[in-house]
């Protein structure tokens, strides 16, 4: 299991991720409401990097090409995201 820090980090880098891809930064900042200028400072707060992961895990094509891009395994995604305030997963087993 990953830790809120570890999360955090994967969560920045997915953002910077997204930094890079114009149409899928553009999609976020429409979704979200923010602006590039916003991006800084929203960066420091742990909700903010969990909907980052939200946002991405919607779609499969984005999961694949930020994981591949971070060196990172789909799962590292997921689990960071389960870490962060609002992704615990409840078990129903």
């Amino acid at each position: 299991m990953i830790g809120q820090e570890a999360a955090e980090t994967i969560a920045l880098q997915a953002l910077g991720w997204m930094l890079s891809s114009e149409e899928t930064l553009t999609q976020f900042l429409g979704e979200s409401g923010l602006s590039v200028a916003e991006l800084g400072t929203s960066a420091r707060q742990p909700e903010f990097l969990a909907a980052v992961l939200d946002f991405i895990l919607t779609q499969d094509e984005w999961v694949l090409a930020a994981s591949g891009g971070l060196g990172r395994v789909p799962e590292d995604l997921v689990q960071a995201r389960a870490a962060l305030p609002g992704g615990a997963v409840p078990d129903w087993t």
